[in-house]
């Protein structure tokens, strides 16, 4: 590893790594300094003066002392002053600069003592000559900071996680070594990849990562062990602890210490550690097995017996076994069982990596030996070859079936043993009289797998950049619940959006965009038990964020954000649900939201927003729909009367809302059972949710005098606005697309008012409801505090185009993807003069394309294919005598006209005054 002249820490957004804290600890020459404009900060905050309350002038009595290594130590006093720097003006420049000052002079290690807070600050006193009064004591607030840093076991741990970091790169290498010379079959790579999520992506990414070490290999493919088997399972766990170890590392580096009632001790963060690295200390021996056991199968591929004996009692002699490995992890286990020694702990789990690293130099010293034992078989075998030649013999067979036989390592696997063997800097060639070279092999690969090593650093970013390039081309794929749209498809696209946009802006909305992911609590809350559904993204700079659920919540935080009261919008973009996909259910798909926000007349939004959707279905030619609409105050009404409490509303709307796919029985049952209603209960509910037709007839029923809806005061007032919203839609003659259905329950938990829902019935595509929406008057006040009623509609575009796709199918007519009016087609290879021809037409705006070939009935094909009505056909003659011909390629009929009037002739034909009209601004 390179190392820096110096380290800065303590600078605004700057963090502590496990690798900078390792380049510290193993490099005394490496420097830190403190960020200037930190101390300067905390040089100017108001002085803090020991008192007798709250100071430390002396030490208490002396422990047992307890020190660590040079490299432990190093790293312990790094974390702690990286702690002392984040607990800001609680902490004095002085302490932070005796720490820097100890860092930089060095220090033998027998000279701090860890055993408690006063003991440390004592020898870092002591080293530097210095005492308590001449740092002016320690404050209350220093003495818990170094108490609470925990910075001996995070030091360590950060030590640790650097080694793991190299260590998981290390066995796969070493392991794909031990495929090629043991000639294993290595199908237990090929992991099926389950879409959904039934595999473990540790295991899937070591198998991708073995695979591609291993491309091209020609030695592979026959021994059969669970020693290669194992591999993607053993080596996955070992990831996955290590990454688990590297996530709370990092979080305790860089977490700031609190002081006070509420700080966390040594005690509950010792636990939280042990909890932490025991698995890793569990796969550490795993994979030990695991090597062992590969090194044995390594050795039995040796075809001499007398030398595979004679490996055999050097291998077991010098190499560390079963026993090393599981006397170690007994020991960690021991250490846990004592709930107090943390750092022992650490320490035992150091001891364990170091006899896996020695295992892991054994087994690739046995990979290299042997695969050193090959390359000598086969220059034999080409010395043979040459004497059947020089004797006269008949060696042309004779080399074809070696050539047939000639092995070759994988192309990830050749660069390492390169690397390797250049490391190992050795020109002794394997054999019997050489035995002696494997212990010297195992002994430096050892050395040469420590990270400490800067050689090692070349081996694992070629490592890294082979196992990138991923060679083993796999056929791609794209995630389930998700589509791929070629130019057929995008062409219904543009189409559908060009018609909705259009019915938007007919209503005066005006576009507004937000970002794709949110703050999670941004998020949370707003969907009730569809919050499950929600895309959580990784920590990334502390924010915990998520990808849109829909376009309403991010518009009602805009609202609230800008502090706006009236909005009317529409807005198309992305949005993601982590749903079982299934046939016209996506987990990624575009939403076209149309919504008013504002306080209007009671229904006036309401009226329109309804009035939109059916503008909508009908300008996109979709077939039959119907729009089910109820109302939530009527829901709840209906709820209070059948004897729920309030505080089931919402789940028990959840259960009514499945209504459309499961039958009354089916929802009973999850009310009784689930959602623990009375039978009679049920029952009641089901005699309400069947009533469902025509608005004002349903209408006219519920408010039939002595209707206990009239009684509720919810339901009344809802009853009250759905005749003032219906008579509205009446007026306007789309009220025969409504139908009053109280089943209805939108599950969301900001619909206030009225809520409905479209969906489609004609034809054969069953895609379920196309549009949903409903009023939300409470959710910007969530965001805010300030009431701001809103209603809106959301469009489920994709199973729209779902539907639209089938119509198209259903025509038998193509679907032509491009505009392009004219293909201009130069018969000859002069660019130059294609390029005038076109540019002409293009700057009148005029949609064309150009060709330049010698087989002009290919280009009439194309023409024809892509249903461009006219093609420009200009050849020698035309050149010579300044002409075009202008074809009509529907009736295949050809006119000659002048060069100079192309565009003026093409654009009397293609008649683009309307066009143009269309697209035109209105300028007021």
């Amino acid at each position: 590893m390179a190392v820096p002249t110096a380290i800065v820490i303590g600078g605004k957004g700057s963090s502590l790594s496990s690798t900078t804290i390792y380049t510290i600890s193993t490099s005394i020459s490496s420097k830190v300094e403190i960020d200037s404009s930190l101390l300067e900060k905390l040089s100017r905050s108001p002085p803090k003066k020991p008192n007798s309350s709250s100071s430390y002038s002396s030490i208490p009595p002396p422990s047992s002392p307890k020190t660590l290594t040079l490299e432990e130590s190093r790293a312990s006093l790094l974390v702690l002053l990286n702690k002392l720097l984040a607990a800001g003006p609680a902490v004095r420049p002085a302490l932070a600069l005796l720490i820097q000052e100890t860092l930089n002079h060095g220090f033998p290690p027998e000279a701090l003592d860890f055993s408690s807070p006063f003991q440390l600050l004592d020898s870092i006193l002591k080293l530097n000559r210095k005492n308590f009064e001449d740092i002016g004591g320690a404050t209350a607030e220093e003495i818990g900071v170094v108490e609470y840093s925990f910075a001996a076991v995070n030091g360590i741990s950060a030590i640790l996680d650097c080694n793991f970091s190299v260590l998981g790169t290390v066995v796969d290498a070493v392991a794909a070594l031990s495929c090629e010379a043991a000639k294993a079959d290595v199908a237990a790579f090929d992991l099926p990849v389950s879409g959904e999520g039934f595999s473990i992506k540790d295991e899937m990414d070591v198998a991708s990562d073995m695979k591609d070490l291993l491309f091209g290999s020609k030695f592979v493919g026959r021994a059969i062990s669970d020693a290669f088997t194992e591999i993607p399972m053993v080596h996955g766990s070992l990831r996955g602890a290590a990454r688990s170890v590297h996530a709370r590392t990092r979080v305790e580096l860089n977490s700031a210490v609190r002081i006070g009632k509420t700080a966390c001790g040594s005690s509950g963060k010792g636990k939280a550690w042990v909890a932490t690295v025991l698995p890793l200390a569990m796969s550490i021996r795993s994979v030990g097995e695991c090597s062992l056991g590969r090194a044995k199968l390594t050795i039995g591929s040796i075809d001499d017996a007398d030398l595979r004996s004679q490996v055999v009692e050097v291998f077991e002699k010098s190499c560390p076994g079963l026993e090393v490995l599981r006397k170690g992890f007994e020991l960690v286990l021991a250490k846990a069982a004592s709930e107090s020694d943390y750092i022992g702990i650490l320490h035992e789990i150091y001891d364990l990596m170091v006899g896996l690293r020695a295992i892991l130099a054994w087994e690739a010293a046995l990979a290299l030996f042997v695969l050193e034992l090959h390359e000598s078989s086969d220059k034999t075998q080409v010395g043979l070859l040459s004497n059947v030649e020089a004797n006269g013999g008949n060696a042309n067979v004779e080399r074809k079936n070696e050539k047939k036989k000639k092995k070759v390592l994988g192309k990830g696997t050749a660069v390492i043993r390169q690397l390797v063997k250049d490391r190992l800097e050795s020109g002794t060639v394997a054999s019997a009289d050489s035995l002696s070279i494997l212990t010297k092999w195992a002994r430096e690969l050892s050395s040469f797998f420590d990270p400490k090593v800067a050689e090692l650093d070349t081996l694992l970013k070629k490592v890294k950049a082979i196992v990138e390039s991923n060679e083993v081309r796999r056929l791609p794929k794209i995630p389930k619940g998700t589509r791929d749209f070629g130019k057929e498809e995008m062409a219904i696209r543009e189409r559908a959006f060009s018609i909705i946009v259009g019915v938007f802006k007919r209503h005066g909305a005006v576009a507004l965009d937000t970002p794709v992911f949110e703050l999670r609590e941004t998020l949370m809350g707003k969907y009730g038990e569809d919050s499950k559904l929600i895309y959580d993204l990784a920590d990334q700079g502390g924010e915990i964020c998520s990808l849109r659920y829909d376009l309403t919540v991010p518009f009602a935080r805009y609202l609230a954000m800008y502090n706006i009261n009236t909005f009317k919008r529409y807005q198309i973009a992305k949005v993601y649900r982590r749903d079982n996909p299934s046939k016209g259910r996506y987990r990624e798909f575009y939403q076209c939201d149309f919504d008013i926000a504002g306080q209007y007349e009671v229904m006036e939004p309401d009226f329109e927003v309804i009035k939109v959707l059916t503008e909508l279905l009908d300008e996109l030619s979709i077939g039959d729909y119907e729009i089910k609409l109820n109302h939530r105050k009527l829901l709840d009404g209906m709820l209070e009367i059948c004897g729920v409490s309030p505080e089931k509303f919402r789940t028990v709307c959840s259960s009514i809302d499945k209504l459309d796919k499961q039958s009354f029985e089916q929802v009973k049952k999850e009310l009784v059972e689930d959602k623990g209603l009375p039978v009679e209960t049920a029952e009641k509910i089901g005699s309400f949710v069947k009533k469902r037709g025509p608005p004002l007839e349903i209408l006219s029923d519920l408010k039939q005098e002595g209707s206990q809806f009239l009684k509720n005061e919810g339901s009344l007032l809802a009853l009250n606005e759905l005749e003032i919203l219906f008579r509205a839609l009446e007026k306007s003659k789309c009220i025969n697309k409504v139908s009053f259905d109280l089943s209805l329950a939108r599950g969301l938990d900001y619909y206030t008012g009225v809520i409905f829902e479209a969906v489609f019935k004609g034809g054969a595509t069953q895609v379920g409801s196309i549009a949903a929406g409903g009023r939300y008057d409470n959710l910007v006040g969530m965001f805010s505090g300030k009431q701001v009623p809103a209603v809106g509609v959301s469009l489920g575009i994709e199973r729209v185009f779902a539907i639209m796709e089938q119509i198209e199918k259903d025509r038998n007519q193509a679907i032509r993807p491009t505009e392009t009016q004219v293909l201009v087609v130069l018969v000859g290879k002069d660019l130059a003069l294609a390029a005038e021809l076109v540019s002409e037409l293009w700057n009148a705006k005029i949609k064309a394309e150009f060709a330049m070939t010698k087989r002009v009935m290919k280009q009439i094909d194309r023409a024809k294919q892509s249903g461009i009505p006219w093609m420009v056909i200009v050849g020698d003659s035309e050149l010579e005598k300044g002409v075009a011909n202008i074809k009509d390629v529907a009736i295949n009929n050809e006119v000659t006209v002048p060069r100079d009037q192309v565009v003026e002739e093409l654009r009397r034909r293609l008649n683009p005054t309307s066009q143009q009209l269309s697209n035109s601004y209105v300028v007021v």
